[in-house]
């Protein structure tokens, strides 16, 4: 008798073959293949997930202290209420108070909010992973646009920029000296950083090593237990038939060329019609992972669709763009689409299907503790009580 686990593997192998053999549909990339993710998120050699560090790490991550006017944590945008995201449209940094959709700018006149939404941290330790292919944690790729590669270059970023937990207290230039000057001062920090790094006290608070304690707690954050990856690994609970007629459309559909592989992205950039410049002027955005959308609303880079049928409705709408541009419309009255859009099959018939298959890949029982209290004594996750 054949294993499950090998039935089931071969199953998804039929799918993308199936989609191969009939002529003009969707041809699916080895890296594109579906899998399960990995048990263990990968480590860059220098930077080994100790329990020490990822303790300080989660401690950092939730204290004021490292922005600016110490009302800004990296949790007041990333919070474990709103899926390790911030539940808005477009996040509030340093000029906002409360939590969440409730969040509000304070009323400075110079007040700003960022342009894109804040995507979820839940299992940003596997960006940049795609099938049968090594993940290297250093050239993991983060932000919207991929400016940044690695969990310990991205973390520091946030310091830096104004509207997020700089703010105009501070030249650019200045904000992570004086950030990490803060922390340094704190006494119970200073012993926290020597036993995470084996420094002696007066050496471990650094911008190096607070870098790496955010980014060891930030891999922490592991969602690989959904349906989907039990389906993969052998349970005994299948499918439900709606559940694999969605699988199957989603791949015959063409969703899966850019949303393929373990963590269902290519990590790739992709322009879709949406004008949105990012700091150095180019309008491609990163592919996001469909992992965990029950918990990451609202949905795409700008946050301007609030359900997962508002999602398919835009995709389906896009590809009849193209289609019609195809079939002998003014090609240059078109945006410069990416051309992996022609492939693209959605029909509004199929979103129940396809709503189905994308709800087998939440994983409900993430991480989503908080400290009772930082060392530096503020206010955990910063000012996010109602103004």
């Amino acid at each position: 008798m054949i294993p499950r686990r090998i039935l089931l593997t071969l199953f998804v192998h039929l799918l993308a073959w199936a989609s191969e053999a009939r002529a003009g549909e969707v041809v699916v990339p080895e890296e594109m293949r579906l899998g399960a993710l990995p048990r263990q998120v990968p480590e860059p050699g220098d930077n080994p997930g100790t329990p020490a560090k990822v303790a300080l790490g989660r401690l950092l991550f939730f204290d004021p202290i490292l922005s600016a006017t110490q009302n800004v944590a990296c949790a007041t945008c990333h919070h474990p209420r709103f899926g390790w995201a911030d539940g808005r449209a477009t996040p509030l940094g340093i000029d906002g108070v409360g939590l969440g959709p409730t969040r509000v700018l304070n009323g400075i006149a110079s007040a700003q909010s960022l342009r894109r939404n804040v995507p979820t941290l839940l299992n940003v330790g596997f960006n940049g992973l795609i099938s049968d292919h090594p993940l290297d944690p250093k050239n993991a790729p983060l932000f919207w646009d991929a400016r940044v590669q690695g969990l310990e270059a991205q973390v520091l970023h946030p310091i830096r920029t104004q509207a997020e937990m700089r703010g105009a207290a501070s030249a650019e230039s200045a904000a992570l000296g004086t950030a990490v000057a803060r922390v340094g001062n704190i006494a119970e920090y200073r012993v926290l950083f020597a036993a995470a790094f084996s420094q002696r006290e007066e050496n471990a608070v650094n911008a190096d090593h607070l870098a790496k304690a955010i980014a060891a707690f930030e891999r922490t954050l592991v969602a690989a237990d959904s349906p989907f990856d039990r389906f993969l690994r052998g349970d005994q609970n299948p499918l439900i038939p709606e559940q694999e007629r969605g699988m199957r459309i989603f791949q015959t559909a063409g969703c899966i060329l850019c949303h393929g592989g373990p963590m269902f992205s290519d990590f790739k950039l992709h322009f879709i019609g949406v004008s949105d410049a990012g700091p150095d002027g180019r309008r491609e955005i990163r592919t996001p992972t469909l992992r965990n959308l029950r918990h990451t609303a609202p949905y795409m880079h700008h946050g301007g669709q609030r359900t997962l049928d508002e999602v398919l409705t835009f995709y389906e709408r896009l590809s009849d763009a193209v289609s019609e541009t195809l079939e002998g419309g003014d090609a240059a009255a078109q945006p410069p689409l990416d051309p992996l859009l022609k492939q693209l099959d959605l029909n509004a018939e199929d979103f129940t299907d396809l709503t189905a298959f994308l709800e087998t890949l939440n994983d409900d029982h993430y991480d989503q503790t908080a400290p009772a209290k930082v060392p530096s004594g503020l206010p955990v996750g910063g000012h996010i009580l109602p103004p």
